[in-house]
């Protein structure tokens, strides 16, 4: 990820603008391979959730949920396995647009050449969408926790419209949260960061109960978490609480 700051515009200019339609750049890197292919085909409109299902999320698994989780913006998948795994009894929503980053999710799971009948964990959906379009559709309060782990700083002043933390976007994020429902944002660049702190210091839907350049010990760690340590930048992480 970008390290330089963007000083282009002033960040109270950049608050005031609105977000754009859409939170991504490209779906697709390299080119898939025949079994990623199939993967994207066969087993993803299978473990996908659906508009219909985003209604009602926690009936929408195949295992009975006590609560249902968003990660926004999953990337290669390790945090939300690490999710999945760790707590069976909590629903799992991922949303990534990347198809590569949905083929590494998936292919954790689906083991080669059953692509058409093998499916992901019970406690496990994906959204292949803009996350900002499954806020829209879920219902009050159903989530109790959502993670934003690294995303993409978009560090160009041209592009803060696309950053997830966003003014704009606050309130549907607070509606679709229960009250008490935490938050996790994490971000290893300074211009990402920075934004974050101001958008928050503007704002009274959320209580900000933690700011550390340490990893909390419940938190998986991430590849990008990894990559940035090695190049020297240091992450920081938030924890947010959805005020009543």
């Amino acid at each position: 990820m970008a390290a330089a700051r963007d000083l282009s515009l002033p960040r109270s200019k950049k608050l005031d603008r609105p977000p754009v339609e859409r939170l991504y750049g490209r779906r697709r890197g390299h080119a898939l391979s025949p079994r990623q292919q199939r993967l994207i085909e066969e087993t993803l409109p299978r473990a996908r959730l659906t508009a219909a299902g985003a209604a009602d999320p926690r009936a929408a698994f195949r295992a009975a949920v006590a609560e249902v989780w968003l990660e926004v913006g999953f990337g290669g998948g390790e945090h939300t396995a690490a999710l999945v795994e760790a707590h069976p009894e909590v629903g799992v929503i991922a949303a990534e647009v990347f198809e590569n980053g949905l083929v590494s999710l998936l292919g954790r799971y689906v083991p080669e050449g059953a692509e058409a009948t093998a499916l992901p964990p019970p406690n496990l959906l994906l959204w292949p969408e803009d996350a900002r379009a499954l806020l829209r559709l879920l219902p009050d309060g159903a989530l109790a926790r959502l993670f934003l782990m690294f995303p993409d700083p978009w560090p160009k002043a041209r592009h803060a419209r696309r950053r997830f933390v966003h003014p704009a976007l606050l309130p549907e994020v607070a509606r679709a949260l229960a009250p008490g429902a935490e938050w996790r944002i994490a971000s290893d660049d300074p211009t990402y960061q920075d934004w974050v702190a101001e958008t928050l210091a503007g704002q009274g839907l959320f209580e900000v109960a933690a700011v550390t350049d340490l990893r909390p010990q419940d938190w998986p760690a991430t590849r990008y978490e990894a990559k940035a340590l090695r190049e020297g930048r240091r992450p920081r992480y938030w924890s947010l609480i959805r005020r009543a």
